[in-house]
């Protein structure tokens, strides 16, 4: 039976991915000044492995990722398999969203990102 985690779990192990993050790049040489303002908020990270997990329960994880490295690259069909990829992240999305109302701000965040 897979674990139920809380949201201040899932937020508490954003924060320490995300200074993990920091953490290695500032050794790397670069400029937190710099880097900071592009990393994900704490919510994002949380909601991208919201998104992962759904994928996975859905059985779509795979279809997403091949979808995902089609839409990326610059054969025939790339800009059906772009809509594929923002379709099922558009639906996965508005149930996490539906799910877990804290998260609200960072998905619509999300989907404002999505290039439909």
């Amino acid at each position: 039976m897979p674990q139920i985690r809380t949201l201040s779990a899932r937020r508490a192990d954003a924060r320490l991915e995300l200074s993990a993050i920091v953490e290695h790049r500032a050794r790397d040489g670069e400029d937190p000044a710099e880097f900071l303002p592009e990393l994900p908020g704490i919510d994002e990270i949380v909601v991208r492995a919201l998104v992962d997990e759904q994928l996975h329960s859905r059985g779509l994880a795979a279809e997403f990722a091949l979808a995902r490295l089609a839409a990326a690259s610059h054969i025939e069909d790339a800009e059906e398999h772009r809509a594929t990829v923002d379709r099922i992240e558009l639906s996965v999305l508005r149930d996490i969203a539906e799910l877990h109302p804290d998260l609200t701000r960072a998905v619509w965040s999300m989907i404002g990102r999505i290039g439909l």
